[in-house]
C-alpha cells in the first residue's frame, strides 16, 4: 500500500518512512519549565538524528477535578510559544478545545491536535480544518479505529488532506485504559500517518480519586510494541521530575531517560521499516 505523506515544514510524517516524534510536558507549567524541556528535548533528538515536534497545551480543560491546575493564561501562552519556536526554531504542536481558538492558534501553531474527549465535535474539527495546518486527532478512549474514518471525511470535507491519527487506547473498565494493536492496523488502511500516544495510553483516568493516575512502567514496552506494527510516529509527554509535575506526572517520561527511550525506537523502527519494504 502506498502510504500518504502530510508535511510539516521540513518534516514529513508517513508510515514508510521514519518514525517522527512529538513530545513536551502535558501542559505548559511555565515559561522557565518549558523552554528548559524544549531546549533539552531539542538538545536529544539532535544526537539521536532524529526530528520532533514540540507539544504544548495552553489549557488543560478536561482535568479531573475543579482544583487541578490547567495551565497558564492564554495570552501569557502565546507569548511562551511565540519565544519558543523562535528561539528553539521548532514546530509546535497545540491542542485546542473550542472551535473560536482555532485561528488564534493557528497564528504559532504547526500542527492543531484535536483531543481524545472531542474527538467527535464536529464543530471543533471543522474549525481546525479550516486553519489549512496540519490536523492530529486523538482516538477517543470510546472509539474503534474503524470510526476514524468519519473524522478523516469530517476535515477533508474543508479540503484538508493535512491529517494525522492518533491512537491513545480505549476505556477498559473503569478507571483503565488497554491499546489494542490491531488499531495501527485498521487506522493504517486510511492511508494517513498513524501516531502512537505512548504516555496517554498507560494513563488511569480518574485513578487516584481527584487526579489521573498512570502506569509509567509500561510505556517502554507498549511504545516498542507499536512501532514494531510500522507507524509514522510516537508521541510522548516528559518532564525534568514527573513526581512534581502539576499534570500527568504518573504517566509522562522522565526527561533524563527520554534519550534511551528514543535510540530504542529508533533502532526498532529502522530494522522493522527495511523489512517491511522488502515484503
Amino acid at each position: 500500500m502506498k502510504y500518504k505523506e502530510v508535511k510539516c515544514g521540513d518534516i514529513v510524517f508517513s508510515n514508510s518512512l521514519p518514525i517522527k516524534y512529538i513530545s513536551g510536558t502535558c501542559v505548559i507549567e511555565s515559561r522557565e519549565n518549558y523552554t528548559k524541556t524544549v531546549s533539552e528535548l531539542k538538545r536529544i533528538f539532535n544526537s539521536e538524528k532524529s526530528k520532533f515536534i514540540a507539544k504544548a497545551s495552553f489549557d488543560k480543560a478536561n482535568r479531573t477535578s475543579i482544583s487541578s491546575f490547567r495551565g497558564v493564561d492564554f495570552d501569557e501562552a502565546m507569548d511562551i510559544l511565540r519565544e519558543v519556536k523562535t528561539g528553539y526554531g521548532v514546530k509546535l504542536l497545540v491542542d485546542i478545545h473550542l472551535p473560536s481558538q482555532a485561528e488564534r492558534i493557528a497564528e504559532v501553531a504547526d500542527i492543531i491536535q484535536i483531543p481524545a474527549f472531542l474527538s467527535r465535535q464536529t464543530d471543533l474539527i471543522i474549525a481546525a480544518a479550516e486553519t489549512g495546518k496540519v490536523v492530529n486527532v486523538k482516538k477517543g478512549q470510546f472509539m474503534s479505529p474503524w470510526d476514524v474514518e468519519n473524522i478523516i471525511k469530517k476535515i477533508e470535507s474543508r479540503g484538508n488532506k493535512k491529517i494525522l491519527l492518533t491512537e491513545r487506547g480505549v476505556s477498559f473498565g473503569y478507571n483503565n485504559l488497554v491499546v489494542d494493536m490491531r488499531s495501527f492496523e485498521v487506522m493504517k488502511q486510511f492511508g494517513y500517518p498513524v501516531i502512537y500516544d505512548a504516555t496517554h495510553s498507560v494513563q488511569k483516568p480518574g485513578g487516584l480519586g481527584n487526579k489521573t493516575g498512570g502506569d509509567r512502567e509500561f510505556i517502554f514496552p507498549l511504545s516498542r510494541a507499536a512501532v514494531a506494527t510500522g507507524i509514522a510516529g510516537i508521541f510522548f509527554e516528559t518532564h525534568i521530575n514527573p513526581e512534581k509535575a502539576l499534570s500527568d506526572g504518573p504517566n509522562s517520561i522522565k526527561l533524563s531517560d527520554a534519550k534511551k527511550y528514543i535510540s530504542v525506537l529508533n533502532r526498532i523502527d529502522k530494522l522493522i521499516k527495511s523489512i517491511i519494504k522488502e515484503e
